[in-house]
């Protein structure tokens, strides 16, 4: 092996040290942050209590236990809440949260579960949401279109569509995008020492081919309304 070679291998090799060494200190002496949600600490637990409206508009709506799907593939440490918002038309909008603990790995690419779930993503679009309360403000958003082919009892194929709408939040910071928030995150590690507890909330809501944008028109409204109730809004404590 040549003396550049040598060197190279050893400024390798001097790279992976330094980077265990700091990964190690950061996990020992790391604070974990505050949530940008409403919660209620567990005594005893890194968990929380977080819980998502009950009644929103004219939607009332039923509590979901964490299926055995996530808990088996989350950290134990992660918090979970699910409801399923039903209108007097029979409009439904399943809403979800998940809060992370310790361990980061509880916020994962949304892409993952909808594929695993057969959905195709047509399109990713960002939005912004006007918020009413505590203040005025945006609320920024992913909304994507989701298609999918299901069979029929009696064999035939039917598409039908859904949109999937999302966003990482946490003390003072909101993102659309899950290398943004593992970019804040380790900026925040550095810097301050703190490993910012994020929250991923989405609402999935199907709908008939075509109907996409009168769809989101109404899960806009839903989501206007029910994020007060849960989230805190930039700089409220």
């Amino acid at each position: 092996m040549k003396k550049s070679q040598w060197v190279m291998f050893v400024i390798v090799l001097a790279l992976i040290a330094v980077s265990a060494v700091a990964l190690t200190w950061f996990k020992k002496n790391q604070k974990l942050g505050k949530p940008g949600i409403k919660a209620v600490a567990i005594p005893g637990s890194v968990q929380m209590n977080i819980d998502l409206p009950t009644h929103v508009l004219d939607f009332i709506s039923t509590n979901m236990p964490e299926p055995d799907v996530v808990s088996g593939y989350l950290p134990k440490d992660t918090s979970y809440a699910e409801r399923v918002y039903f209108a007097p038309d029979g409009f439904q909008v399943q809403g979800t949260l998940i809060l992370m603990g310790n361990d980061r790995t509880s916020i994962h690419r949304p892409e993952f579960c909808l594929a695993g779930q057969g959905f195709q993503v047509n399109s990713k679009t960002m939005v912004n949401i006007p918020i009413a309360r505590p203040y005025s403000y945006e609320l920024p958003v992913m909304k994507w279109s989701l298609s999918k082919s299901i069979k029929t009892p009696d064999g035939q194929k039917q598409n039908f569509s859904a949109l999937y709408v999302f966003w990482f939040v946490a003390d003072n910071e909101e993102t659309t995008g899950i290398v943004p928030m593992q970019l804040h995150m380790l900026r925040d590690q550095l810097l301050t020492g703190v490993l910012q507890r994020w929250a991923y909330v989405s609402y999935y809501v199907p709908c008939l081919p075509g109907q996409e944008e009168a769809t989101f028109e109404r899960l806009k409204k839903l989501i206007a309304a029910s994020v007060p109730e849960f989230q805190l809004a930039p700089g409220e404590k």
